[in-house]
C-alpha cells in the first residue's frame, strides 16, 4: 500500500524549514557582529562577504504570508544563485587577494547572478528608487563610452565591471559595508535590545511626566520621546511605528487633529537621526569617510539638532494656543515610580558608558558591545517580563532584520560607488556642478539639497547620504565649505526627505496610525520641520554652529540670535493666516542667508510687524469693549 504526502503537509514542512533557517541566519548574524565588536575583524574578506551573505540569505528565508508557488520558486532560485556565487568567490578568494587570477566565463556568470540577487533584495528591503539608480550606473559603465561631453568615458567591458563590483573591495564589498559589519550592526542590536527590554515605555512615561504639564503637553512629550529613542533606532519609519502607536492616539485625545498628531510624530521621529549621541547609523559612516573622530561629529551635530527640536516645541505651543488647548491637570499625568526610575538606567547607563569609553579611546564597536552587555544585565534584572526566550528571540530577529536591510542597501550603493571610481564620473560631475553654479556656493548648496531630497524620498538616510556626498561633496568642499559642514548638510536633507512629499515614508507610516490622509500629514510635518531645512544652510555659512571648526564666539552668538528669530517667525507667524505664514517663511530664509545688512533689516522689520500686530489687536479689543452694552 502506497501513501502520498499531501501538498499542505509539504508546505508546512517547507515553512518550518524556512523558519528554522531564518532563525539560524539571524542568530549567526547577531553573534558574528558581537564577536567582531569584542575581538575585532578576524578576516576582512570573511567579514564583508560573510556579512552580506548572511544578510541576503536572511531576507530570502524570512517567513512570508504569501504561499504562492511562483514566489517560493523564485526565492529558491535566488538562494541557489547567490549560494553558488558565494561558493565560487570562496574558491578563487586567495588568488584574487594576490592579484594572480584572471576571470573566466563562469566567474562572470556568477557575478552577474549575484548582482541580480543584490538588486532584487535591495528592491524588497529599500524600494525601487535605489535599484533604478544602480541600473543607471551599470548601464552608464557599459555604454558610457558612446555618450558625449563630460559623460563620456574610455569604456568598460563586462569583465572589468564585474571584477570591480563583485570580486574586489571597490564595489559591493566596499568601505561602507565594512563599517556596517564592523560597527553599525552592533548599535542596531543595541537599539532593538532596548526596545525589547522595555526602555521605550519608560522613556515615554518620563517624557509625559517631564513635559506633559505644558499646553499641548502630550505632543511635547511625543517629541521628546521620539528624540530620545529615535537617536538609537536610526530609522524614521521604525521610530514612527515604534513610538507612534502610543503617542499619536495620546496627542489626538488632547484635542489635536489626527493630521497634526501624525505630523508631529513624523517630524520628531525623522529628527532622531540627527540627534547625538548615537545619530542612527550615519554618524559612524561619516566618521569613516571624513576621518573626523566620532565624538567630534556628535559635538558638531548637537546645536543644530537642539535648534530643530526647539522649533518643533515652539510650533506645537503656538498650535495648541490657537486651538484653545489648555494645560492638563498634573494629577492626571503618569507618575514615575521607583521601578520606572530603575528601568531608566537601562537606557541611561549604557549611553553614558558609550560616551565614556569613546572619550577614553575605545572603538565605537567595543563601546557598543559593552553597552549591550550592561543593558542586557540591567534589563533582565529589573524587568521580569523580559526574562523569556520569546523576548530574546524577538530582539534577535528584529536586530537581524534591520541589519540585513542596511547591509543590502549599502551593498547596492557600492555598485554606484564602484562605477563612479571605475569611470571617473564623480570628479567630472563635481567639475560640472562647479561650472553650473559658476562658483556660487548658494547654487551648489541648492543643487545638492534638491538631489538629497529626490534620492532620499525613496531610500533610507544611509544610502542617500553616501550617493550624494560622493558625487557632490568634492564640489561643495572646493568652494571652501568645511568637510564636516558639507557632510552634515547632506545628512540633514537626506533625513528631511522622509517627510517631504510626494513620497514621505514617515508620513505614510504615521497616517496608518493616525487614520488621516498621508499627504496631509506630510504637508503639515513639512511645515513643522521647516527649521530642519534652514539649519543646514546656517551652519554652512556660519561653521561656528558646529563648534569644532573655525569657531568664533561672535559668529556663534549672531548665528544663534538669527536662528532663534527665524524659529520665532516660523512658529508664531504660521498661526496668523496664510499671508503672515508666507511672510514668516521669507523672513526666516533671509535671516539664514549671508548679508549682515539684510539680516539686520529683516530683524527690524520682524520686530516692527510684531509690534504693529499687537497694537492692532489691542485697539480691536478696545473697540469691541466700547461697543459692548
Amino acid at each position: 500500500m502506497t501513501t502520498t504526502v499531501r501538498p499542505n503537509r509539504v508546505f508546512q514542512l517547507a515553512s518550518w524549514l524556512r523558519q528554522a533557517l531564518f532563525l539560524l541566519f539571524a542568530v549567526t548574524l547577531v553573534a558574528g557582529a558581537l564577536y567582531t565588536a569584542r575581538f575585532g575583524v578576524y578576516n576582512e574578506m570573511l567579514a564583508r562577504v560573510g556579512g552580506l551573505g548572511l544578510g541576503i540569505l536572511l531576507l530570502l528565508t524570512r517567513p512570508s504570508s504569501t504561499t504562492h508557488l511562483a514566489r517560493i520558486l523564485l526565492d529558491l532560485a535566488l538562494t541557489a544563485i547567490f549560494v553558488a556565487a558565494l561558493v565560487r568567490y570562496a574558491m578563487i578568494a586567495n588568488a584574487l587577494e594576490f592579484g594572480l587570477y584572471f576571470l573566466v566565463p563562469v566567474d562572470i556568470v556568477m557575478a552577474v547572478g549575484a548582482m541580480v540577487v543584490v538588486l532584487e533584495m535591495a528592491r524588497r528591503a529599500v524600494g525601487m528608487p535605489l535599484v533604478l539608480v544602480c541600473l543607471v550606473a551599470i548601464t552608464y559603465a557599459l555604454f558610457g563610452e558612446y555618450a558625449s561631453g563630460i559623460l563620456s568615458h574610455a569604456g568598460v567591458n563586462t569583465d572589468s565591471l564585474m571584477l570591480t563590483l563583485w570580486y574586489s573591495f571597490d564595489g559591493v564589498f566596499g568601505r561602507p559595508l565594512s563599517v556596517v559589519v564592523g560597527t553599525i550592526i552592533v548599535f542596531i542590536i543595541f537599539g532593538t535590545l532596548l526596545e525589547a527590554l522595555g526602555a521605550g515605555n519608560v522613556l515615554l512615561k518620563l517624557a509625559m511626566r517631564g513635559l506633559g504639564w505644558l499646553r499641548g503637553g502630550t505632543a511635547h512629550a511625543a517629541v521628546l520621546a521620539s528624540a530620545l529613542f529615535g537617536s538609537v533606532s536610526g530609522s524614521a519609519v521604525a521610530n514612527v511605528v515604534g513610538t507612534g502607536v502610543v503617542t499619536i492616539p495620546m496627542i489626538k485625545r488632547t484635542g489635536f487633529s489626527g493630521r497634526f498628531a501624525g505630523a508631529v510624530e513624523a517630524a520628531a521621529s525623522s529628527g532622531g537621526q540627527i540627534m547625538p549621541p548615537i545619530m542612527g547609523a550615519v554618524a559612524f559612516i561619516m566618521a569613516d569617510l571624513t576621518g573626523i573622530p566620532y565624538l567630534y561629529i556628535c559635538l558638531a551635530a548637537l546645536i543644530p539638532a537642539l535648534l530643530y527640536y526647539a522649533s518643533l516645541f515652539a510650533c506645537i505651543s503656538v498650535e495648541a494656543k490657537r486651538q484653545g488647548i489648555e494645560c492638563p491637570d498634573r494629577s492626571l499625568l503618569p507618575r514615575m515610580e521607583a521601578r520606572d526610575w530603575l528601568m531608566l538606567s537601562v537606557f541611561v547607563v549604557p549611553l553614558g558608558m558609550i560616551v565614556t569609553m569613546l572619550m577614553s579611546g575605545s572603538s565605537p564597536a567595543m563601546a557598543g558591545f559593552w553597552a549591550i552587555v550592561v543593558a542586557l544585565v540591567l534589563g533582565l534584572t529589573l524587568n521580569h517580563e523580559a526574562r523569556s526566550l520569546t523576548s530574546l528571540r524577538e530582539a534577535v530577529v528584529n536586530a537581524a532584520n534591520a541589519s540585513a536591510q542596511v547591509l543590502v542597501a549599502v551593498a547596492a550603493v557600492g555598485i554606484v560607488v564602484g562605477v563612479m571610481n571605475l569611470t571617473g564620473l564623480g570628479l567630472r560631475f563635481a567639475s560640472a556642478a562647479q561650472a553650473l553654479s559658476d562658483g556660487s556656493l548658494l547654487m551648489s548648496l541648492i543643487v545638492m539639497a534638491i538631489a538629497c531630497l529626490m534620492l532620499g524620498m525613496g531610500m533610507p538616510t544611509v544610502p542617500a547620504y553616501l550617493i550624494i556626498i560622493l558625487v557632490m561633496g568634492p564640489a561643495v568642499e572646493a568652494l571652501g565649505v568645511p568637510t564636516v559642514a558639507a557632510h552634515m548638510f547632506v545628512v540633514y536633507f537626506a533625513v528631511m526627505s522622509a517627510i517631504t512629499p510626494p513620497v514621505a515614508l514617515a508620513g505614510y507610516a504615521a497616517a496608518s496610525i493616525a487614520n488621516a490622509n498621508p499627504m496631509g500629514i506630510s504637508v503639515t510635518a513639512l511645515r513643522l520641520a521647516l527649521m530642519g531645512f534652514l539649519v543646514p544652510f546656517a551652519f554652512v555659512y556660519s561653521p561656528s554652529l558646529l563648534l569644532i571648526t573655525d569657531f568664533s564666539i561672535v559668529e556663534f552668538t549672531w548665528a544663534m540670535l538669527r536662528l532663534c528669530a527665524a524659529m520665532w517667525l516660523l512658529a508664531l507667524f504660521a498661526g496668523r493666516g496664510a499671508r503672515w505664514a508666507v511672510a514668516g517663511m521669507i523672513g526666516a530664509v533671509l535671516l539664514v542667508l549671508p548679508g549682515l545688512f539684510l539680516q539686520i533689516a529683516v530683524l527690524a522689520l520682524a520686530v516692527a510687524a510684531e509690534i504693529f500686530h499687537r497694537l492692532s489687536k489691542r485697539n480691536l479689543a478696545k473697540q469691541i469693549t466700547s461697543l459692548a452694552p
